[in-house]
């Protein structure tokens, strides 16, 4: 059956933000983990690091990877910068990146889950679904839900 919102018909939504936020945190609130962004521009240096991005997994070491840019698209650039990516504790109002995966969590998405099935939404990605995914692991169940929506 066919919706209609903000003047638009539709008869499937994909819906990949939070799927607490989705229904309003009815159940309680899920835990995420967010980012921040250290960015520095390196004007007397032609390359950094040689890769666009090198990940750091060390505890001593308190990013987990460094960006160069200018190797996404084989730049040849005289300076370059880069971008630190440290971890960091989600709060309301940040990007929430990944999802907490610990029994508490992965037992209230569950119900969140469930209320989901009644909807007539597609819920994708590491934030409706509740689930980390790499980058192929995200191609590949976007494929199976365009799969399942054809």
């Amino acid at each position: 059956k066919s919706r209609q919102g903000q003047g638009i018909t539709y008869d499937k939504v994909v819906y990949t933000g939070m799927i607490d936020e989705y229904f309003d945190h009815c159940l309680g609130n899920l835990e995420y983990r967010s980012l921040y962004f250290e960015k520095e521009d390196l004007p007397d240096v032609e390359n950094f690091q040689g890769n666009a991005v090198i990940n750091y997994t060390e505890k001593e070491i308190p990013y987990t990877r460094i960006i160069e840019h200018k190797h996404f698209e084989f730049g040849t650039q005289e300076k370059t910068y880069i971008t630190r990516e440290y971890p960091s504790e989600w709060q309301e109002g940040m990007e929430p990146y990944y999802p907490v995966n610990n029994e508490k969590n992965n037992e209230l998405y569950k119900k969140y889950a469930a209320l989901a099935e009644k909807e007539n939404v597609l819920f994708g990605g590491r934030l409706a679904q509740y689930k980390y995914f790499d980058m192929d692991d995200t191609v590949e169940e976007a494929l199976l839900l365009a799969d399942n929506l054809l």
